[in-house]
């Protein structure tokens, strides 16, 4: 970020305006700017989206023994990320002369219940994602007769109904998230029109509509069956839907930022296709291919299910360093940031589920056979199916650490 009058200049008197320049462009209605706890009339300049011009002077600030502080905070419009910081100028001593002393003014923050709320939003709606994507991809390219299992069906029928509501609740938060409001103020009529009038608010409702068509998809899968899942037409509904919604979930993180976006774009849906692939296909194959116990399916969908993993763990992991490289952008931003130090927290926590699925694969190397010959013996699967559980449950916390880490500043 850099300002105009710059940063600790000395100026003669209270500046007219102070102009802020940053590197995204700005949200409109997310801008704020305070002096001494005045908030200032602010906005964004007609063709200048990164631009921030504050009437300094017309709001009646008076500097405090010499000095005038302006605290900021702006949403990000592509992302609707909030950062917030300060800019000091010191005043000649004739200017300020008499002045009241100002309480020092702050970076105006969300409440923390809004971030939170929209922390633990964004975290269902990951979940939401994998299960439902990863679990289509399941059932379409392995085992199509699981749209016969009741509880195969059950979990991608509460996965798209926790997607669809995720969403919407997402844009009346962000709405609150903006605008400094509180819990109360996210589903409201003006929070939700305010959003979208934003790019984070039209990718939000191109995603409910995505969902609302993956109902479609749903139903077809639900009544059709095992023939819905193998049929061309099925799998190309499906393809699509399940594309649109990875690339309007990744429309709403930090991947386009850094200096190759293309890039970061590419890695995003990459990745994202990736951890649905992995996680929607653990959790159909721990709570439906695991417990029935049939041979015939324990030889056919376990083994493909490894490969499948295996590659898409792959995949997550050159994605993954092409978008940390993209949004921290050095060794020193990954271990002297805020955003770094989750970022590293996340890897720790992938590190320990990756140890735990190698165990899995060790079991389908060295104990499948001998499941199949057992026709499915309890006591020989059970191994697998807690190895399975525990590397679910753990996903869950990758998950949550990919949700703080779309709300905190980039390590940039």
């Amino acid at each position: 970020m850099a300002a105009s009058p710059a940063d600790g200049a000395q100026l003669e008197s209270v500046p007219k305006t102070v102009e802020l320049t940053f590197s995204e462009a700005v949200d409109p209605h997310g801008v704020l700017v305070t002096a001494g706890g005045t908030r200032l009339k602010a906005g964004v300049p007609a063709g200048r989206p990164s631009h921030v011009v504050a009437a300094v002077s017309a709001g009646g600030v008076k500097p405090s023994h010499g000095r005038l502080t302006l605290a900021w905070r702006v949403v990000d419009e592509e992302d609707g990320h909030a950062s917030s910081g300060s800019v000091g100028y010191r005043i000649d001593a004739a200017a300020s002369a008499g002045a009241a002393s100002p309480a020092a003014p702050s970076a105006a923050r969300s409440p923390a219940a809004v971030k939170d709320a929209l922390t633990t939003v964004r975290w269902v709606g990951y979940l939401s994602l994998a299960l439902f994507v990863g679990g289509l991809a399941f059932v379409a390219a392995l085992w199509p007769q699981g749209t016969s299992d009741r509880r195969t069906r059950v979990v991608l029928v509460l996965s798209w109904a926790a997607g669809l509501l995720a969403t919407v609740a997402q844009a009346g938060l962000q709405g609150a998230y903006a605008r400094l409001g509180t819990l109360g103020d996210a589903f409201t009529s003006a929070a939700y029109s305010e959003v979208l009038g934003s790019e984070v608010g039209i990718v939000l409702a191109a995603r409910a509509l995505l969902w609302v068509l993956a109902a479609i998809v749903l139903a077809a899968a639900l009544q059709g069956g095992r023939r819905a899942a193998r049929s061309p037409g099925w799998r190309v509904g499906a393809a699509a839907v399940g594309f649109g919604l990875l690339r309007a979930t990744g429309m709403s993180g930090h991947n386009s930022e850094g200096t190759h976006p293309v890039w970061g774009e590419v890695a995003d849906l990459v990745h994202l296709a990736g951890v649905s692939l992995w996680i929607g296909g653990l959790v159909l194959l721990v709570v439906g291919v695991l417990p029935r116990r049939n041979a015939d399916e324990l030889a056919v969908v376990v083994p493909r299910y490894s490969i499948l993993a295996l590659t898409s763990v792959t995949s997550i992991a050159g994605a993954g360093s092409v978008l940390a490289w993209q949004v921290v952008g050095s060794v020193h931003g990954l271990l002297h940031t805020s955003y770094g130090h989750k970022l590293m927290v996340k890897v720790a926590v992938l590190a320990v589920v990756l140890s735990v699925a190698q165990r899995s694969r060790t079991w389908v190397r060295h104990r499948l056979d001998l499941a199949v010959l057992l026709r499915g013996d309890a006591a020989t699967v059970r191994p697998l199916i807690r190895s399975v559980a525990v590397e679910a449950c753990l996903v869950l916390a990758v998950l949550a650490a990919a949700s703080v880490l779309v709300m905190a500043d980039p390590g940039r």
